[in-house]
């Protein structure tokens, strides 16, 4: 196999990886978000849901995220530096986020049940929920609009202008939306009381139609305003896939006005896909464009080699053990929802 295309196969795992963590762990920060914004009568009932919703397997979500960091300093590592020197600031704010996330979750769960005690640990597991998504979302709209730039100079220059601009902040909002979209229509599917099942099918009705205009005036402002984005979303293979984006969006809110809620999760899940196929499609070759290539990136062949193999192995082992898991815990989803 020759280097390109051993680089592209692994900047294929990247990308399959990140869907993957958008599908699973996303909802789970959008379960945060839930949280956080539960209102009315039934507000302590959506906020049992989404822990019960999540509990089972939300640590799990993370490994992919933990792939795609493995797999970039491995395979990638000029990126790599430069992702965490330039983005060093939001990067570690979503890592703050993760960690504040989990720890309130599993202290929520497991303390004495105070009011006060739930309330302090409720909020800053929502909060967290509701900060990381933007975070990492403004990390990866600054790497999309072209901001990270050689050899700048000064701390504002260096950590802060590269994320703290119009484009990045909105991607990193659309992230946000996404993944509140996303956890709503699962919510949806999980929950047995028809009027929490109505809660949050309105839920996701919104924050649908909410992503889909914020997402097609991101587009249009990037294409007026950055030259860069304009480029990048004219590319044949950019329109095709928004397309498909666009189309799965559709048929996602048509799905939810009519009670099609299978059909909904995954529509929503392609429109999500989507979204990541699109940025890959319109960025290629650049890891970081426009300076640098996937390929001038790249390790030597060696490690790209070992690394393709290990990803291999690592897939004969992980893909099994996460079906598994997720369908243990979907039958006795599905098994309590019947009994209620």
């Amino acid at each position: 196999m020759s280097t390109h295309a051993l680089v592209a196969a692994i900047s294929i795992v990247v990308g399959i990886s990140l869907a993957a963590y958008v599908l699973f762990g996303g909802a789970d920060f959008g379960g945060g978000v839930w949280d956080l914004l539960a209102r009315g009568p039934r507000a302590d009932a959506q906020r049992r849901l989404v822990a019960e919703a999540i509990g089972p397997i939300w640590e799990a979500n993370h490994v992919w995220l933990i792939l795609i960091v493995v797999i970039l300093f491995t395979a990638f590592p000029a990126a790599f530096a430069r992702f965490s020197i330039d983005l060093h600031l939001p990067l570690t704010a979503a890592l703050i986020g993760i960690v504040l996330r989990g720890s309130a979750f599993t202290f929520r769960a497991y303390d004495s049940g105070r009011d006060d005690v739930q309330r302090r640990w409720s909020r800053i597991f929502a909060i967290s929920s509701l900060l990381t998504p933007l975070c990492l979302g403004t990390a990866a709209g600054a790497v999309a609009a072209g901001r990270i730039l050689p050899t700048p100079e000064g701390f504002t220059a260096s950590f802060v202008s590269p994320w703290l601009a119009p484009l990045p902040l909105a991607i990193g909002i659309m992230a946000v939306l996404l993944f509140a979209y996303l956890a709503a229509i699962y919510l949806a599917l999980a929950a047995s009381d028809p009027a929490l099942v109505e809660d949050f099918r309105r839920r996701a009705q919104v924050t649908g139609l909410v992503l889909f205009v914020v997402a097609v005036a991101v587009a249009v402002w990037g294409v007026a305003r950055v030259p860069i984005v304009r480029g990048a979303l004219e590319r044949p293979l950019a329109i095709g896939v928004g397309v498909v984006g666009t189309v799965a969006a559709g048929v996602a809110l048509w799905a939810l006005r009519t009670r099609r809620l299978e059909v909904a999760r995954l529509a929503a899940g392609t429109q999500a896909t989507a979204f990541i196929a699109g940025w890959g499609a319109a960025q290629w070759p650049w890891i970081i464009p426009p300076t640098l290539t996937v390929e001038a990136a790249a390790a030597p062949r060696p490690t790209l080699v070992l690394l393709l193999l290990a990803l291999g192995a690592g897939a004969a082992i992980l893909l099994p053990s996460l079906a598994y898991l997720f369908r243990v815990f979907g039958r006795e989803a599905r098994s309590e929802k019947r009994e209620a």
